[in-house]
């Protein structure tokens, strides 16, 4: 213990506080596709902006005419950092990528090894193999949420066959309807920089979108009545009575309105049985909650299963809960209508805490106050409390 009898700086720690949960980000979005160039394939690379993606993989072309314009309006939509993986070529095994024993990996695959993705883009890429793969992608990871594009100049029935064709119970993916019509950057034929209106996939700016949301109004906020800041027109104009077709059953429609320009309306997944996850923030917040808590309480691992780590844990997670409940994350006047944790004999078996298994149940009211969604994280501890 210092000796505080003479002048001087003293520092205290106190070990009695419980470590702080960080939150994860939610705003980085992984885009798989064709490039104008063949820099570094099937090898994801970050991206701060439009300009460096340009100066990495090119723009717009005929044999390209994806990825770059998806990739320039997110970052026009408020997007900040994304990762691009390059592909050979339009082919469902290009995109989707291959996964060997040896650990090599391209396409969707490589993005397992990119953990801060939390939104996944494969923009034009329709065919039912690729956007099966993209939501089971997601569900396996955990920790992401795929935005699907609707085929290019789909009709209403089209768009509803689609959807037939596409299921994630656990709601891990969202449907947006039409394409969009944006200036796209491309080279002349004598390679001067020029502007051409095309119809593009509207996933990019739809993640560019949600990064913003989540940066400005936070993950929990509904991503839906926003402006699509570089859309020009619609590939097919949706009217109200349309949307009210489509909207139940997860199909999200951007509209053009009156005096307020080009917005998606939207805010559904892909899940058919869930009152609660069939709504884009409340998925996405599950999946910043369980990722969040999950990273941060790692240290556990050093801990024996006991007491003295349950109270500690316990105390952690409520604290991060309770600051997301001050920020309207959460449903309910009231901490204790809007969540709760367990972490102690309730929560986990004998035989869990003999083997050193550590469970956290977390409930939180996301629709309504004292309505809880359920969830639980592990984490593996260094012995069973002897006590």
């Amino acid at each position: 213990m210092p000796d505080y009898s003479t002048p001087g700086v003293y520092i205290a720690e106190n070990a009695t506080l419980p470590p702080t949960i960080t939150s994860v980000t939610t705003s980085i979005t992984g885009f798989v596709g064709v490039a104008e160039t063949r820099y570094r394939l099937n090898q994801p690379t970050k991206i701060h902006s439009w300009k460096e993606y340009t100066l990495c993989y090119g723009r717009y072309s005929p044999a390209a005419p994806y990825l770059a314009p998806a990739v320039c309006s997110f970052f026009k939509n408020g997007g900040q950092v994304c990762y691009v993986v390059n592909v050979a070529d339009h082919s469902d095994s290009s995109l989707i990528g291959f996964d060997t024993t040896d650990g090599s990996a391209g396409g969707l695959q490589s993005l397992k090894a990119v953990d801060e993705v939390s939104t996944l883009c494969i923009p034009g890429a329709t065919s039912p193999s690729v956007q099966l793969a993209m939501i089971s992608h997601c569900e396996s990871q955990g920790d992401r949420f795929c935005i699907l594009d609707s085929q290019e100049a789909a009709t209403l029935t089209d768009i509803q066959q689609q959807r037939t064709l596409l299921h994630s119970d656990q709601g891990f993916a969202a449907l947006y309807y039409p394409w969009i019509e944006v200036a796209v950057e491309k080279h002349s034929a004598t390679g001067e920089l020029q502007l051409e209106n095309r119809f593009i996939p509207p996933s990019g700016a739809i993640a560019g979108i949600y990064a913003w949301n989540d940066l400005q109004r936070g993950v929990h906020k509904a991503p839906a009545n926003l402006v699509i800041k570089d859309a020009i027109s619609l590939e097919m104009n949706i009217s109200q009575s349309e949307q009210s077709l489509l909207n139940p059953q997860g199909i999200n429609c951007i509209r053009l309105i009156d005096g307020r320009g080009i917005r998606f309306w939207g805010a559904r997944t892909l899940a058919e049985n869930s009152d609660e996850l069939k709504y884009v923030p409340v998925r996405r917040l599950l999946l910043f909650l369980q990722e969040s808590i999950q990273k941060s309480t790692q240290w556990a691992v050093f801990e024996p299963n006991g007491e003295a780590l349950w109270a500690k844990v316990r105390l952690s997670v409520e604290n991060f809960l309770l600051q997301n409940w001050r920020k309207g994350a959460f449903q309910g006047s009231r901490p204790d209508e809007a969540f709760f944790v367990r972490c102690d004999k309730s929560s986990m078996t004998q035989e869990e805490i003999r083997t050193g298994i550590l469970i956290v149940t977390i409930g939180i009211a996301a629709i309504k106050p004292a309505e809880f969604i359920v969830f639980r994280i592990a984490q593996k501890t260094s012995t069973a409390d002897p006590a």
